[in-house]
């Protein structure tokens, strides 16, 4: 039976969720039917369903509710957005998101999923990352995504994150990251001088880890914790590998003010990374990792190459779920 007194706020990266359409105005030729990943209307709908089914268990194993909030990156467009809230696992359980174009090139973005009865937006707008290359050449990368809205009668503000990767090597790569974390955090300040109460939740792909230069130092400011920061253990454990070690790139850190012990309302419980075993490959070689759906240019069929992450939230102002007025 469901906990009704918790809650619970999810990441996750979908590993290119495109459709089969050809966009003429972003680097999306790989994902049709004729492009060199073969992307059919078939392996669109079997990411989907996987999707779909992945999505609704987060939280189901601690709480036994599917989570009320789920940031995505690596999402094409608003369309994609609109076939995954309606398939299947999703179909039921009334989630919509929110959604706004970015300038990356290859035409990925973030999102918000939400279910209407649990969260209701009320403010969304984009944060850019201005960003260049030695040469002084913009590097066009995600926007943050940024939404104010009311969970459970509480006043929330929500950032998903998909910084600057690390393909040309992590040092080189670090000023990019670097970046992102003084951007978003230029942001908040502007909030938390129209909301001082203001509750913070900030959650993404960060191609960082919690120990790394860009969200220990220039992230992880006053007021705001990482309770993500002991969960990553290379040898074992993490959100995404690479060359066989963990990685947790996908974080969720949130703001001081959800540990208030006088305060009626939300309260941080805890954190987790979901790494059921539907969702980790069979393959004997890569047993325990993320079952993707592409390795390289190869078709896997799997999930994602990255694993969700959640935080639990107690809601200590009421056990009854509905919206309310924002306090």
């Amino acid at each position: 039976m469901a906990d009704s007194s918790m809650i619970s706020v999810a990441f996750y990266n979908l590993e290119n969720l495109f459709d089969t359409v050809d966009d003429p105005h972003i680097l999306d030729d790989d994902f049709t039917a004729e492009g060199t990943l073969q992307w059919t209307k078939e392996r669109y709908e079997n990411k989907l369903f996987k999707l779909s089914r992945a999505i609704s268990q987060i939280g189901m194993e601690t709480i036994d509710r599917p989570p009320s909030i789920v940031g995505v990156a690596e999402v094409e467009n608003k369309k994609v957005l609109a076939d995954l809230v309606s398939y299947n696992g999703l179909k039921e359980l009334n989630y919509s998101f929110v959604h706004h174009n970015s300038p990356d090139e290859r035409g990925i973005d973030t999102g918000l999923l939400y279910r209407k009865e649990d969260f209701e937006p009320l403010e969304s707008a984009t944060v850019t990352v201005m960003v260049y290359n030695p040469e002084d050449e913009r590097d066009f990368t995600r926007d943050i995504l940024y939404v104010r809205g009311n969970l459970f009668g509480e006043m929330v503000h929500i950032y998903v994150n998909h910084w600057p990767s690390r393909r040309d090597g992590d040092q080189k790569t670090d000023y990019k990251r670097i970046t992102a974390a003084k951007t978003l955090i230029k942001h908040l300040k502007g909030v938390k001088e129209a909301y001082p109460q203001g509750k913070f939740i900030i959650m993404g792909d960060f191609n960082d880890n919690p120990n790394s230069e860009s969200v220990k130092d220039h992230l992880i400011v006053d007021g705001l914790f990482n309770p993500m920061t002991p969960m990553l253990i290379p040898t074992k454990q993490g959100s995404v590998t690479y060359k066989g070690r963990w990685n947790l790139f996908d974080q969720i850190i949130i703001s001081t003010n959800f540990f208030a012990t006088q305060e009626e309302g939300l309260k941080f419980d805890r954190a987790e990374i979901l790494s059921e075993r539907f969702l980790e490959d069979w393959n004997e070689r890569f047993e325990g990792f993320p079952f993707r759906t592409y390795a390289g240019r190869k078709y896997i069929g799997g999930y994602s190459d990255h694993f969700p992450v959640y935080i639990v939230l107690k809601n200590s102002r009421s056990k009854t779920f509905g919206k309310k007025t924002v306090i």
